[in-house]
């Protein structure tokens, strides 16, 4: 099922719940890669990961959303690597962007201990945090 409508905008009742709760730019950079890599793959699960790979390369996921990122690139080594790559994703932390910046999200999300948590500590807190509030938010 296409997820963007005949002008290209993505449709709403076809996206992720969490890019439900995303703005307008987010919507439409997965819809449209999304619909793309079907016409590429025809298959859906790729589709899909096409689709959170773009997304991630100007997004991050903060709690139950997607956030526009400071700078634009690759969000974890999975990413730079490619999709044959064995690394782990962090499932839409940007675990490429600098300590602070990953203090400021943990912060956001009011993790406990983030001062004394190292950068791969805080990478993990926050893709815990996100989780939780993705099940909060569906419920």
């Amino acid at each position: 099922m296409p997820k963007t409508t005949k002008a290209g905008k993505a449709k709403k009742s076809e996206l992720p719940s969490t890019l439900e709760r995303s703005d307008q730019k987010a919507q439409d950079t997965f819809a449209k890669t999304y619909d793309s890599a079907m016409d590429e793959y025809g298959n859906e699960q790729r589709a899909a990961q096409t689709a959170y790979a773009s997304l991630k390369h100007t997004y991050e996921k903060v709690g139950d959303h997607w956030e526009p990122k400071d700078s634009k690139g690759p969000s974890d080594k999975k990413a730079e690597e490619g999709r044959r790559s064995n690394a782990k994703t962090a499932g839409g932390v940007d675990a490429n962007a600098t300590k602070d910046h990953l203090y400021d999200v943990a912060s956001k999300l009011e993790i406990t201990g983030r001062s004394r948590m190292t950068k791969d500590e805080l990478v993990e807190a926050i893709q815990k945090a996100n989780e939780k509030e993705t099940r909060k938010s569906r419920s």
